[in-house]
């Protein structure tokens, strides 16, 4: 969903505007229109929100239902209620009637603050939430591709007994150092070069040592992953890349894309006439104009 938004993002961009284009520009709209509202109300989640889930009522079947995939509060996994920290949140994997992914995926929330499909605010929290669990998505080498992996019963009927799939490894739960590009994009924009400079500093010497690894494995990326192939191109140049804008920030702009205050203005959500729920999109275009 992030890399599509992204794409329609770039996609606009390259669009010469005349009479011909005007009706694909609208289409356009439309959907980057759509797919950020659909994202940012339901994808997201905190402690605030796993707190209002926990407690949902379910078979609500009405416009300004709360609940509205019908999702029941047991799906909560063991692990989330621990692990998500006070302050900070992220994008869920998926979402669909009656089921939530909630799993973490670094490559998605990334690339939602990058092009802001998250608003300021999620994108604030989801830095917040690496920096709070720092040991689980980054440890010994950053980053970890999902959070958490998939083991004993889930990993069999999910990746059908896939040997290179298994707990902590590849896909499932691996770390990939081609991520840290990407991580240190979103740092940048975010004001945070401090975190990408210590993810950097963690791995200078030992992805040289290692001979540029696609991934690792282990719950916190000690092992090269044991299928992983070396001198991995986007390795090495996911790590220079990250050195390159921390040395010269203002190389982000030419990826970065920001809020457009046109998606904002265009929202039909009809939630501003509803006293239950409030409307992120109108939440972030006050966080711009503040």
């Amino acid at each position: 969903q992030a890399l599509f938004y992204s794409a329609l993002r770039c996609a606009r961009e390259m669009v010469s505007t005349d009479d011909g284009s005007k009706n694909l520009i609208r289409v356009i709209n439309n959907r980057l229109s759509a797919l950020s509202f659909h994202i940012r109300e339901y994808y997201w989640v905190d402690m605030k929100k796993i707190n209002e889930i926990y407690r949902y009522k379910t078979e609500e079947y009405s416009h300004d239902a709360i609940n509205k995939f019908n999702i029941y509060p047991e799906q909560i996994p063991s692990w989330l209620a621990d692990w998500i920290p006070d302050k900070g949140g992220y994008l869920i994997g998926n979402l669909q009637p009656a089921h939530m992914d909630f799993r973490f995926f670094s490559l998605g929330n990334l690339w939602a603050i990058v092009s802001s499909l998250a608003t300021q605010k999620q994108a604030e929290g989801i830095l917040n939430l690496i920096e709070t669990k720092w040991d689980d998505i980054v440890a010994n080498m950053p980053l970890k591709i999902c959070y958490p992996a998939l083991e004993y019963e889930e990993w069999r009927i999910i990746t059908g007994c896939d040997p290179k799939n298994t707990p902590w490894s590849y896909h499932n739960g691996g770390s990939w150092p081609t991520l840290l590009w990407q991580f240190t994009l979103a740092c940048i924009k975010m004001g945070r070069p401090d975190l990408a400079r210590r993810a950097v500093e963690a791995v200078e010497k030992r992805l040289s040592d290692d001979k540029w690894p696609e991934y690792y494995d282990t719950r916190t990326g000690r092992f090269i992953g044991k299928q992983s192939r070396l001198y991995q191109t986007w390795t090495i140049a996911g790590f220079l890349s990250s050195k390159m804008l921390l040395d010269c920030p203002e190389m982000a702009s030419i990826l970065i894309c920001d809020e457009d205050l046109e998606l904002l203005e265009g929202c039909a959500c009809g939630l501003s006439n509803s006293a239950r729920i409030k409307c992120s999109r109108r939440a972030a275009r006050s966080q711009v104009l503040v």
